[in-house]
């Protein structure tokens, strides 16, 4: 019968229950991420809104199309993006300086090139497009109308999202069933070669008896 070392056995346990809690909470990640996919999804047929004066705290409004002013340029940035036919170049993003409705400032999206310096030609107006995901700014707007001189944009869409939480669960199912076998084996055949001198002085001593010439009486 095999025995379990106290200390040992508790510690393998824990590190066993711990990567299977991990799985667990990835799976509910999945989940989650699922129903994050599908509100997106149903944001890109939901009508056009203004452009926010405030980004919202939460992603509710992403994957949306919506709609703002640009009063004035007041500068661009340069970011790695693909266009509508997937070719990598440069997203050129111009911040807005805004009024009314849509508050401080926009980030716009007008358009995607080879080149990283700034296009020439678009001083503001109205801006038609998707609301994205930012870095710097939270979200910014991927307008549906290139600037002059640019190609549009790559549109974003919500099922390039990745969700690898399931695959995520399963290593950490794998590695609490590995551990757990590693650790039975490790123990099985250590107990066995302990035990293994012991049966053998066991099964030698009967031999020897047997093999003791008799004494007489």
């Amino acid at each position: 019968m095999m025995r379990f070392p106290l200390i040992p056995s508790i510690l393998v346990a824990g590190a066993v229950a711990t990567m299977i809690g991990l799985g667990v909470w990835q799976l509910n990640r999945a989940t989650w991420k699922d129903g994050l996919i599908q509100q997106y999804r149903a944001n890109s047929n939901l009508p056009a809104v203004a452009w926010p004066s405030i980004p919202p705290a939460d992603d509710s409004l992403l994957y949306r199309r919506a709609r703002g002013f640009c009063m004035e340029v007041v500068g661009w940035r340069a970011v790695a993006g693909r266009d509508a036919s997937g070719d990598t170049g440069w997203s050129h993003i111009a911040s807005c300086r805004t009024g009314g409705l849509e508050g401080p400032g926009m980030q716009v999206d007008m358009g995607w090139s080879t080149s990283a310096a700034p296009p020439a030609g678009w001083r503001g107006g109205e801006v038609i497009g998707l609301i994205a995901p930012d870095s710097a700014h939270k979200i910014r707007l991927i307008s549906e109308r290139p600037a002059p001189g640019l190609r549009p944009s790559a549109r974003p869409s919500p099922e390039l999202m990745p969700n690898n939480h399931r695959l995520y669960a399963l290593q950490w199912f794998f590695f609490a069933a590995a551990a757990a076998l590693i650790y039975l084996l490790a123990l099985r055949r250590r107990q066995n070669k302990a035990a293994g001198p012991e049966g053998a002085a066991q099964s030698e001593a009967p031999r020897a008896d047997r093999d003791r010439p008799d004494t007489p009486s």
